[in-house]
């Protein structure tokens, strides 16, 4: 029977445990992913027990006090905590989402965070997202025109403006796309579900003047055909859009071209 072993400093280690202060009564185990590359050795998960009663309602909260108060050295992004910016994605019990806008007492149990699947690790809960920022600006994700800009804004009639409804929310935090397991397989040429909401974005914008251009690019068996309709991207979504109908919606676009 053939035997697999995984490559060097891959397997997750136990890691180190930290306990809530002796007076706490209501508390909470965080079990977090840690991972230094300089340091040449296996990942590890460390336990952290928090007393909820001095903590936010949030799993960013939380992250925030272990850092701020028990280990300095963890690693992650954050910035609005208003659910905007994207930048506290991470692996949450299981699912893609935001920290901030995720409720810790609804999980569970022991929450467990690590960093987006499938993405190089910087550090920590810090995945390494310059392919997923190539592959954005390779869409060109922004208005294209031809004729000369007018003297005031392009306008757009309110149906035109509507189509843009459930597509422009996208922040780009990533959980759709690392949630893929068709992105999973061909990184480098499928552009996953976040890109691709994006590109439907602007072929589908009334200002936009691009539209064939945009459609001849996506006319590629992976860039935009590695998608199975699985709707990981869809259920992941902490903005709660929907990136599998914006693909299939390209599809549908490039099919009346061809017919």
């Amino acid at each position: 029977m053939a035997q697999f072993r995984l490559p060097k400093n891959s397997r997750i280690t136990k890691g180190r445990r930290h306990d809530a202060p002796a007076d706490a009564k209501n508390t909470k185990t965080f079990r977090i992913y840690r991972w230094e590359p300089e340091a040449g050795e296996n990942p590890r998960v460390d336990s952290f027990t928090i007393d909820l009663d001095r903590c936010g309602p949030m799993v960013l909260d939380a992250v925030i006090k272990i850092k701020n108060e028990i280990d300095p050295t963890l690693t992650f992004r954050r910035s609005c905590r208003e659910g905007i910016c994207g930048s506290c994605a991470f692996n949450i019990d299981g699912k893609n989402t935001l920290a901030c806008t995720t409720r810790i007492e609804d999980i569970e149990g022991d929450v467990r965070i690590y960093p987006l699947p499938h993405m190089p690790v910087v550090k920590d809960l810090v995945p390494d997202l310059t392919h997923f920022y190539a592959q954005l600006e390779s869409i060109e994700p922004w208005i294209k025109t031809d004729t000369p800009a007018p003297t005031r804004e392009r306008l757009q009639t309110p149906e035109d403006r509507a189509k843009l409804d459930g597509l422009y929310e996208c922040i780009l935090c990533a959980c759709c796309s690392t949630a893929c397991p068709s992105y999973w397989w061909n990184p480098e040429r499928y552009l996953g579900p976040a890109v691709l909401l994006q590109a439907y974005r602007w072929i589908v914008d009334s200002r936009d003047e691009a539209t064939g251009d945009r459609l001849d690019e996506l006319e590629d068996p992976f860039k935009l055909y590695r998608c199975h309709t699985i709707m990981n991207c869809t259920n992941t979504c902490p903005k709660g859009l929907n990136p599998a109908k914006a693909i299939q919606e390209t599809k549908k676009l490039l099919l009346e071209r061809r017919s």
